[in-house]
């Protein structure tokens, strides 16, 4: 993988980082600048929350295991983490367990330190002002926007496959593919727009055009599978078999002529009067 560092395998999953990561070091770069302990607690947030988005790309993974779906690798960028599938489940419902599973990862650590809170074991400060916020404050607050933001029907983000697996059992995989797409696409034109209006952040725009553009590429290839998927179901169509011969379907949309078996009548018991 160009650009991209391998820093370890996970149960059975290789985990690579992209040399675009570093640039997330820039968002607390005035933290950085301060040094001592502010540095330190920025570098260890930055660290945990991506930890926390390889977590969320695990969720995916392993739930696409269960339907018998390997994952290549899982490569964390700046605007977040990608795992690979092998390939895309066809059934509704397994896409939607596996689009579900990395935001309940999300959600699950929220509850977890929720829980420890509430235990005493751990403190969560007030959140009533920024500066107020401790650590784990901060982590379980990253959680909770991931988790919720992963949900935004916004193909091909994690919200824009639940809507195309719930869309597929009525409309079909292809359209269903069409009109997750275009709502996505319509998003995150609002959301670069917004972006470009108020925060000016550059990960926030590469997010955008990521969603945009990874959307656009998605339906057509799931509208070019769709196609190849309805030729070969047509078999071989207007092809006609010469005598004696027949078509027959050896999967994968491949065809091959046959003899045809030539079946003699049984004449019945002998008898010669």
């Amino acid at each position: 993988m160009s650009l991209s560092w391998k820093i370890g395998r996970v149960a059975g999953i290789d985990l690579y980082v992209h040399a675009t990561f570093l640039l997330v070091f820039l968002l607390v770069q005035e933290e950085l600048s301060q040094g001592g302990a502010v540095a330190v607690r920025a570098v260890l947030l930055i660290l945990s929350v991506f930890g926390c988005v390889v977590l969320h790309e695990f969720g995916h993974a392993l739930m696409a295991r269960r339907f018998g779906i390997e994952t290549e690798d899982i490569t964390l960028y700046p605007i977040g983490g990608v795992a690979r599938l092998r390939r895309m489940p066809r059934a509704p419902g397994a896409e939607l367990l596996i689009a579900l599973a990395g935001p309940a990862v999300n959600f699950a650590i929220v509850a977890a330190l929720v829980s420890l809170a509430s235990l005493g074991l751990i403190e969560l400060g007030s959140m009533s002002s920024p500066r107020d916020l401790t650590f784990v404050t901060e982590l379980l607050l990253v959680n909770l926007v991931l988790g919720i933001f992963n949900l935004i029907p916004a193909f091909p983000m994690d919200g824009g496959r639940v809507l195309r697996a719930l869309l597929s059992g009525f409309l079909g995989r292809a359209q269903a593919t069409t009109i997750a797409a275009r709502v996505g696409r319509v998003l995150a034109l609002l959301f670069g727009l917004a972006v470009l209006r108020w925060t000016h952040n550059p990960l926030h725009l590469a997010l955008a055009a990521f969603v945009y553009f990874a959307g656009r590429t998605e339906e057509a290839r799931v509208l070019f599978e769709e196609r190849q998927r309805g030729s070969a179901s047509d078999g071989p169509g207007i092809w006609v078999a010469p005598p004696g011969y027949r078509w027959v379907d050896r999967g994968d949309g491949i065809w091959q002529l046959a003899p045809m078996g030539v079946r003699i009548p049984d004449p019945g018991p002998y008898n010669p009067s």
